[in-house]
Order: C-alpha cells, then structure tokens, then sequence
C-alpha cells in the first residue's frame, strides 16, 4: 500500500506525540528486533523508532531493511527518528488505519 500526500500529513500529525518505542543500537538490526517491531506494528499499527548515536547503521537503510521484511510504510524520517505505519490485520486494533482510508 503505498500512502499518499495527505495520508502521510494525517500520520505524521499523529506519531508527532508518539515517543520512539525501539532503539537501534550498535548491535544493529537484528532479526528478533525485526520481529518486535512487526508485533508492535500489529498492535499500535504507527511507531516511532531512533537510531542511537552508537550505531553503524543509516536511518535510510534500515527504513528500506524494515519496509522489505515486514511490508510497512516509512511514513517520515527525521535525522535518526523513523516513523513506521502498517495497518493492523487484526479488527480491533484497526484504529488509525480505518481513519488512513478515508482521506
């Protein structure tokens, strides 16, 4: 699903509040990182995520690591700050995305 203009201005208004809930240190990202980041998109369905000073990796890359892996849109980046967004498969947590539709 790929988001459009205004789609990305709503989710970014709503994860401006949002504190990061990961953080990529020097160990990188890692497969079972991987994996809590999907099961937190499943249920908060937008999340912030920062790359700690320490890390080799580049906001960039791991944005495109994560969007292949586990299929989610990189809403924005911000120096070491990313926001991920995937819609929840499960009914009760689909509160951002049914909103996401409508624009």
């Amino acid at each position: 699903m790929n988001l459009r203009g205004k789609q990305k201005r709503f989710l970014r208004s709503q994860a401006h509040h949002l504190q990061p809930i990961f953080q990529i240190g020097k160990g990188g990202l890692n497969s079972a990182m991987v994996v809590q980041i999907n099961e937190a998109l499943e249920k908060r369905e937008l999340i912030k995520v920062t790359l700690l000073q320490n890390t080799d990796e580049i906001a960039e890359d791991v944005a495109e690591a994560l969007k292949a892996d586990i299929h989610c849109d990189i809403v924005q980046i911000i120096g070491r700050v990313l926001v991920l967004f995937k819609p929840s498969s499960n009914e009760k947590y689909q509160k951002i995305s049914k909103e996401v539709k409508v624009i």
